[in-house]
């Protein structure tokens, strides 16, 4: 099983927000974004400064995914 933000940066483009539009709304750095954008585990504190930016939930930002040797 892996992390993925694809809903993230589909609610971005929705939100017609760039990478770093967020960086500054949501006050994280730009590793933290290199993370998100590698689909690695980040901190908590940082989604949720993520989804108050945003006015969403976790649920809108991420998933968890299946790898295919796992089905």
């Amino acid at each position: 099983m892996h992390i993925s933000y694809k809903k993230l940066w589909k609610l971005l483009i929705d939100k017609e927000m760039m990478k770093k539009d967020l960086c500054e709304k949501a006050k994280i750095s730009s590793a933290s974004m290199a993370k998100l954008g590698k689909n690695e585990n980040i901190n908590t504190e940082i989604l949720v400064r993520i989804c108050c930016a945003l006015g969403c939930d976790t649920s809108d930002i991420m998933e968890i995914e299946l790898d295919p040797e796992d089905k």
